[in-house]
């Protein structure tokens, strides 16, 4: 199980920063307005070979202008509910401030693993005023400079030595993972009820800790898999409810530990910004797709016209990966429940596709010297062989070249597309590299 570990503080701590520390990447868009991006959110850390995710919360309140601290107790709130470890940041140059002092509040009453962590003591001599902070009764504060790095070594161990250990879960290797993911009353909870039906007792439930989603085995219809569900398993804080932080909170855990995510869309309500959210979740993750559109018996206008149309809008939103299956199916009626379990079984095997290395060169090379990638100052970039990696999470080829550094991402994007032209991995993400030859 991947752990989870939440940034809270007030706005404008530097949670953006030191996300960006310790997540390494470089898409620091830390300005003080908020929803530049609506991915940056998320990401892994790793060290001292511990991996787990981190999650900033601050990139989560809607508009900036108006942060309440209403919204603020709210996303602390499901911070504790949802991570394994919450990073509280104060500002040691504001010293502690009244909302400093209500999340404090919220934290202690949760009885969960905090670090309070002062930042911004970019100087020696602020250290002076780390001391005030131990008035927020969450023991000793350890101060860092996210700008600099200075001190995030030492937060870092102290992060991996209280991260709770992985329990051991009593789940068979090898047998598929499927996660039922969406944002609230999408009918995720429905739909697991509508695949498990009546016959409640072929179901067994594994729990794993009780912040875990809950595993459940499906082994009838010539079909064996786990369904990890995340539907009702917290209790629910009323505050929660309609915060969009909290159904992504909830998606990243089943995320990680599926092997394909049935992403559940509302066909009443179309495709919105927190689909996107979802949807960017399980690319980041490499995990396969299949889309379902639910509530299909509540829309009045069945042409495939209509279809046509819905389907085209959901694979614009979401290109450039295009090639996944969507269905159009009612949690309510049954309808084409089936066909849902058979597409994520068929979505699951383009996972484990192999193309031999002779059929890949004769089908992709004459393809190459048809469609040359576009030469760059005077120099043409030649492709003379292809293979496919072997024991991938995800099927990944590479192309070898003579300048693999001028090959760009359209023309990667190219050879993706033919490769799936030609094989059958829709649903499934795909790596393609280009190494010197």
């Amino acid at each position: 199980m991947g752990n989870l570990v939440a940034i809270v503080g007030r706005p404008n701590v530097g949670k953006s920063t030191l996300f960006n520390r310790l997540t390494k990447s470089r898409q620091a868009i830390v300005s003080d307005q908020a929803g530049t991006t609506r991915d940056r959110q998320y990401g892994k850390c790793e060290w001292c070979g511990h991996e787990f995710s981190v999650v900033d919360t601050g990139g989560w309140v809607v508009n900036s202008d108006d942060i309440f601290e209403e919204e603020i107790r709210k996303q602390v709130l499901v911070a504790t509910e949802e991570a394994d470890l919450v990073l509280f940041l104060v500002d040691i140059k504001n010293g502690v401030t009244d909302l400093d002092m209500d999340v404090a509040q919220i934290l202690r009453r949760a009885k969960m693993p905090v670090i309070l962590v002062a930042n911004k003591a970019d100087d020696g001599k602020d250290l002076y005023y780390q001391y005030d902070f131990y008035r927020l009764g969450l023991g000793d504060p350890m101060a860092v400079s996210a700008a600099t790095g200075s001190g995030t070594g030492d937060l870092l161990d102290v992060v991996v030595a209280r991260l709770p250990k992985a329990s051991g879960e009593l789940i068979e290797d090898g047998i598929p993972r499927f996660a039922v993911v969406g944002r609230p009353n999408a009918g995720k909870s429905s739909i697991i009820n509508a695949f498990i039906g009546e016959d409640r007792n072929i179901v067994t439930e594994i729990a794993g800790t009780t912040r875990d989603s809950i595993y459940t085995r499906y082994d009838k219809f010539g079909f064996d898999f786990y369904l990890v569900d995340t539907a009702g398993i917290r209790r629910k804080n009323k505050v929660t409810e309609d915060l969009e932080f909290y159904s992504v909170m909830r998606s990243i855990r089943a995320i990680e530990n599926s092997d394909v995510c049935i992403l559940m869309i509302d066909a009443t309500r179309g495709i919105e910004s927190q689909d996107m959210n979802i949807f960017q979740l399980v690319q980041r993750n490499n995990k396969s797709l299949v889309v379902v559109v639910n509530k299909w018996d509540l829309v009045e206008d069945k042409s495939q016209i209509a279809i046509k149309t819905f389907e085209n809008a959901i694979r614009e939103r979401m290109a450039p990966f295009v090639d996944f299956p969507i269905i159009f199916a009612s949690a309510l009626t049954k309808q084409r429940i089936f066909k849902v379990l058979e597409t994520a079984k068929q979505v699951y095997l383009n996972r484990t596709a192999r193309v031999g290395t002779t059929k890949l060169n004769e089908v992709m090379l004459p393809l190459i010297e048809a469609f040359p990638p576009p030469s760059i100052k005077g120099k043409y970039i030649k492709i003379k062989y292809c293979s496919q990696l072997p024991n991938t999470q995800i099927p990944s080829f590479v192309f070898y070249a003579n300048l693999p550094q001028y090959v760009k991402e359209p023309y990667r994007r190219f050879l993706e597309n033919k490769i799936r032209e030609n094989w059958q991995m829709t649903g499934c993400p795909i790596n393609v590299f280009i190494r010197q030859k």
